[in-house]
C-alpha cells in the first residue's frame, strides 16, 4: 500500500475571494485603473497563485521589485503587463529589453542603457519616468525636469509612457503626504499636464484610501489586496487573506515552579496544563511575540503564549479548556489580525506577511 503524505504542521490558507473583494475596494476607494503589488511572493500568499487569479481581474500591470519576480511570473503563463518599481541594475536590462517589461527610469544613464539595448533588439521599451518627492530612494528630482524628459522622449527605443512616484508616510504623516500630492501635481503640470502620459501613478494602499488621488488614474495597492488596512479606519471595507495555522502536538500538566523554554525566561505558578504547537520563528513566526503578550486560538478561544517561541514550536497555556493534540491552531487571521501580531513583535504587517517561511504549505481556497 503507498504511503499517504501526512498532513502539514504549520500551513497558511489564502481566501482568494477575500482577495478579489480587497481589489474590488481598490478600485471602487480609487476610481483609477490598478496595478498590483505582488512583490516578495504576493506578500507571502504565494507569487504564481496570487498572479494567476489576479490576472483575471483586468488590472494594468503587476507590481514586482525585481527582474526574478517578473520571471516567475511570466514564466507561469500571465500575460498581464509587469512593472518594475525600483530601480535596475545593468546586467538585469538586457532580459527587460527582451522580455518587454516596464521599468522605472530614475536616471539618465539608466535610459541611455536601455535605448541602446532596445536599438540593437529592433524593440521600443515603454518606460515610466520616476520622480522623487520625498521617498529618497530614487527617482529623479524635480530639479530640470523638462529637459530631462525632453532628453528621454529623444531616445530611439524608449517610449515614456508613464510618471510616477512613492508616498513614504501616508499611514503616519498625513501633512507631509498632502504635500507630495501638491509637488507631484506641479510636477507632472511643469511637464506639461496629465494629457502628456499615458499612466500616472503615485498612491499605495495608505494614499488611495486615505487621500485625493487627482490627477492619477493608476493606483499600486499593496497590503490592502491582503486584507490590511495601513490607516485604521479602514479595515472593515476589508476582508482576511492569509489565515496561518498548525496544529497542538503535545498536551501536558506542568507542576508549580516548572520552567517553560530557553532560557526559562517563564516559571509556572500553578499546575499549568501546557500545549505544544508545531510552529516557530522558523516557520516565520516571529521569536520577538516572547514575553509579549501573544494569544493564539484554538477551539474558539484565545490561549497566552507561554516562554520563548523556538525555531519549531511554541507552548500554550490551556488550563481548564478540553484542547488536545491534533487541535487547530491559528497564529493569525480573522479572529487575530496579524498586525496585532505584528504591534507585539515590535514590527509591522508587512515584515510578518513576508516573513512566513517556504515550510509553511500555502493552501489557496
Amino acid at each position: 500500500m503507498p504511503i499517504q503524505p501526512s498532513p502539514p504542521r504549520a500551513w497558511a490558507e489564502i481566501d482568494l475571494e477575500a482577495l478579489r473583494h480587497n481589489l474590488r475596494v481598490s478600485r471602487e476607494s480609487s476610481g483609477g485603473s490598478v496595478m498590483a503589488v505582488v512583490k516578495a511572493g504576493a506578500y507571502g500568499h504565494g507569487l504564481e497563485e496570487i498572479a494567476r487569479i489576479l490576472a483575471e481581474e483586468n488590472i494594468a500591470f503587476f507590481g514586482v521589485a525585481n527582474v526574478g519576480e517578473a520571471r516567475r511570473i511570466a514564466d507561469s503563463g500571465v500575460a498581464t503587463p509587469i512593472y518594475l518599481l525600483g530601480a535596475t541594475w545593468s546586467e538585469e536590462r538586457a532580459e527587460i529589453v527582451a522580455r518587454g517589461w516596464t521599468p522605472c527610469i530614475s536616471s539618465l544613464d539608466e535610459a541611455r542603457h536601455f535605448s541602446e539595448l532596445a536599438q540593437a533588439s529592433n524593440k521600443c521599451l515603454r518606460v515610466h519616468l520616476a520622480i522623487d518627492t520625498g521617498m529618497g530612494r530614487g527617482g529623479f528630482v524635480a530639479r530640470g525636469l523638462p529637459e530631462i524628459l525632453s532628453e528621454l522622449e529623444a531616445l530611439p527605443g524608449i517610449e515614456v509612457e508613464g510618471i510616477g512616484s512613492h508616498l513614504p508616510s501616508a499611514d503616519e504623516d498625513e501633512a507631509f503626504t498632502c504635500s507630495q500630492f501638491a509637488s507631484f501635481r506641479e510636477t507632472i503640470n511643469s511637464l506639461g499636464g496629465p494629457a502628456r502620459f499615458k499612466w500616472i501613478h503615485l498612491s499605495n494602499s495608505a494614499g488611495l484610501l486615505g487621500y485625493d488621488n487627482h490627477p492619477c488614474n493608476l493606483v499600486r495597492p499593496g497590503l490592502m489586496l491582503y486584507g490590511i488596512s495601513p490607516i485604521p479606519g479602514f479595515q472593515d471595507k476589508l476582508q482576511n487573506v492569509m489565515t496561518l495555522k498548525s496544529r497542538v502536538t503535545l498536551v501536558r500538566t506542568l507542576p508549580a515552579g516548572h520552567g517553560i523554554s530557553y532560557g526559562r525566561a517563564f516559571v509556572t505558578t500553578r499546575e499549568t496544563r501546557v500545549a505544544t504547537v508545531g510552529i516557530g520563528y522558523g516557520d516565520g513566526y516571529p521569536r520577538h511575540l516572547s514575553g509579549n503578550g501573544a494569544e493564539v486560538v484554538i477551539r474558539d478561544q484565545r490561549f497566552p503564549l507561554l516562554g520563548r517561541v523556538t525555531m519549531d514550536q511554541i507552548m500554550i497555556d490551556v488550563t481548564g479548556s478540553e484542547v488536545t493534540a491534533g487541535d487547530e491552531v491559528e497564529l493569525f487571521g480573522p479572529r487575530i489580525r496579524v498586525d496585532e501580531v505584528a504591534a507585539k513583535a515590535g514590527t509591522i504587517a508587512w515584515e510578518i506577511l513576508t516573513g512566513i517561511t517556504p515550510r509553511v504549505v500555502r493552501i489557496h481556497l
